[in-house]
């Protein structure tokens, strides 16, 4: 397959999520995207970066993120100019923030195929997701299609929304599949359903469309939220510019596009895809994809010695010492300020956690 980046193709970043899950690690003056989660010496938003430099140019890539984080974005990405880096207001969930790029994309070319990621995922096979994208820009520059990446299931996950596949879609390259319904995560009970049926897969929250399929979307299914952003076509480049933005999401919904557009919209599809990924959302998650002892235990980082424990997770500071005894299935995370003890099967209740220290403590950076 020719492996040329086209000039067309345009890849938009999500990257103004908080990580509240991640915490004590990710906080909001520097949330997990911005983080060497995986102890690598790349932040997972320069590794989502990276990964799709070779199917588009530079020059066509957005990153949206909260105001605060410009400056974290820019020194990690340096290789974007200011311009290419769009700062929401407020947050207000990925159907506005999908909107928002829209807007400069179209003004760029309006002939763009757009490829949209969270800045936070793992891939592990990345010449087999590549292949998986290219497929998908083919797909899309030739059908009317809003398109995702549906994962095959390996367990009954109730983090994750879920996808019913239809009939199979031929000539295109990939597996391509109608879309029947969208499940947004589910019980433990309905999620072993799914497992169960074959039908179902989990939904990645890559989206791969043309913009004009989604505008398209957005008018048909969203039309304040398009009506708002519009509004700001005329004002690019203009003193108005951040004063229409600000506007603009002080009107706008907080909603996903999921909920917006994808559960609602009939031409929606899915390429099935098997190249190893994980939205690293928890601390569970992290310990899945991590090395492992023979106990199922996974130091991420930190100098341990581990009695009776298991499938645990401990990621502690470098230059410190942890003597761990009895503890099975549980998070231990140490930072310079705060320590997380939690057994993994509660870790739900971490976002709790952190409200409940806010209120406790007044520190809005918690």
């Amino acid at each position: 397959m020719n492996q040329k980046k086209v000039t067309d193709t345009y890849c938009v970043i999500m990257a103004g999520g908080v990580g509240s899950r991640f915490w004590p690690k990710s906080r909001i003056s520097y949330p997990k995207q911005f983080i060497d989660i995986l102890g690598i010496g790349k932040s997972l938003l320069r590794q989502t970066f990276e990964r799709f430099t070779p199917v588009c140019p530079v020059e066509n890539f957005y990153v949206v993120t909260s105001l605060e984080y410009i400056d974290i974005v820019l020194k990690q990405i340096p290789e974007l100019t200011p311009s290419q880096v769009l700062a929401e207001p407020f947050r207000r969930n990925t159907a506005p923030c999908i909107a928002f790029a829209n807007i400069y994309i179209r003004h760029k070319n309006p002939n763009a195929n757009i490829i949209v990621t969270p800045a936070d995922h793992l891939i592990i096979n990345e010449s087999e997701f590549i292949c998986a994208i290219h497929h998908s820009l083919n797909f899309v520059s030739k059908k009317d299609a809003l398109l995702t990446l549906g994962i095959t299931p390996s367990r009954p996950e109730t983090g994750y929304g879920y996808i019913q596949v239809a009939n199979e879609v031929d000539g295109f390259g990939g597996i391509f599949n109608k879309v029947k319904t969208f499940t947004e995560k589910p019980s433990l009970e309905i999620a072993k359903v799914f497992l169960d049926s074959g039908e179902f897969y989990w939904n990645s929250g890559i989206f791969i469309w043309s913009i004009k399929s989604i505008d398209k979307a957005f008018e048909e299914y969203l039309p304040d939220i398009h009506r708002f952003f519009s509004q700001i076509d005329n004002s690019i480049n203009t003193p108005e510019e951040k004063q229409l933005i600000r506007k603009t999401y002080e009107e706008c919904d907080s909603i996903s596009i999921d909920y917006g557009i994808m559960e609602r919209a009939s031409n929606v599809y899915m390429q099935a895809v098997n190249f190893g990924w994980s939205d690293l959302g928890t601390w569970s998650s992290l310990h899945e994809i991590s090395k492992k002892d023979i106990y199922e235990n996974a130091v991420i980082s930190g100098k341990t010695l581990l009695y009776k424990t298991k499938e645990s997770i401990i990621d502690i500071p470098s230059n410190k010492i942890a003597v761990i005894q009895g503890l099975e299935n549980y998070i231990v995370v140490d930072t310079k300020d705060a320590l997380l003890i939690c057994s993994k099967n509660n870790e739900q209740f971490i976002k709790q956690f952190t409200s409940d220290l806010k209120n406790e403590y007044s520190d809005k950076n918690l």
